[in-house]
């Protein structure tokens, strides 16, 4: 089972990654604020022929599911020129969160729109690397916040080759999902999970708010944490603060040995 970490694309990926021990990594390929297009990273080689593993993971501002036009279609063209640069790094996925509509809009109309960007990636030939699709935390018309809601965003695109998922712990917590038997449950909708992300959160149970902890820091009881992880049997990506992220990692191998 594979263990790793996100770390900076403005830095050193893999210095950084093999200074932890992480035998996968998470980063960005451009500002995840921000819509540019992403620039070729000048480690590009080095990223590609290490052993490490990469995923990358999309900006921010992304919201494919948004009826809104100057939302929604720089949103698709970030998700294929970023799915793109993961590729040119040798990425084994795209991470996307799920989006969100507005309080008067219809949620079928947001997961028609998750539809429409697999099936124009398609006519193209599909992505160069599958779109794993990430739970989110809060909001009440989030498209992945409830596993009712990711229920139907799977119908929507659940047929695609190219569809992946990615459960956040601290996300499906904070959304009001008990962790104790997500894995069967996401799995039970899914057919699977592509990544997880594992954090502890620093709010209290349905929250709907984002605010990552380390493992054995937040409201989370740590060894719920580690049976997630062996139940999924993906591969784990920490994006824990930085000051205990070593810590952490720890933690998890000798939890998992």
């Amino acid at each position: 089972m594979r263990t790793g970490a996100h770390v900076r694309q403005d830095s050193d990926p893999i210095g950084r990654a093999e200074e932890l021990g992480a035998e996968l990594l998470q980063m960005f390929v451009t500002d995840p604020q921000g819509w540019e297009k992403p620039k070729p990273h000048p480690l590009a080689e080095q990223i590609r022929n290490s052993p490490i593993d990469v995923v990358v993971h999309s900006s921010y501002r992304i919201n494919v599911a948004s009826l809104n036009n100057r939302l929604r279609m720089p949103s698709r063209q970030a998700v294929v020129n970023q799915a793109a640069a993961a590729a040119d790094l040798g990425a084994f996925g795209l991470v996307v969160h799920g989006g969100h509509l507005r309080d008067d809009e219809d949620a079928q109309d947001g997961y028609e729109n998750w539809r429409k960007l697999f099936e124009r990636a398609n006519d193209k030939g599909g992505f160069p690397v599958p779109i794993l699709i990430e739970n989110t935390a809060g909001g009440d018309h989030a498209m992945a916040r409830s596993l009712e809601n990711i229920e139907r965003l799977w119908d929507a695109v659940g047929e695609f080759d190219n569809a992946g998922f990615c459960l956040d712990t601290c996300h499906a917590w904070a959304g009001g999902e008990d962790l104790v038997d997500i894995v069967e449950r996401v799995k039970a909708i899914t057919g699977r999970i592509d990544l997880i992300h594992l954090n502890n959160s620093r709010d209290e149970f349905d929250s709907g708010r984002d605010r990552h902890a380390n493992l054995t820091d937040g409201h989370i009881d740590p060894a719920v944490l580690v049976a997630v992880v062996k139940a999924a049997g993906a591969p784990v990506i920490l994006e824990t603060p930085e000051e205990g992220l070593a810590d952490d990692l720890t933690y998890l191998r000798e939890a998992l040995a």
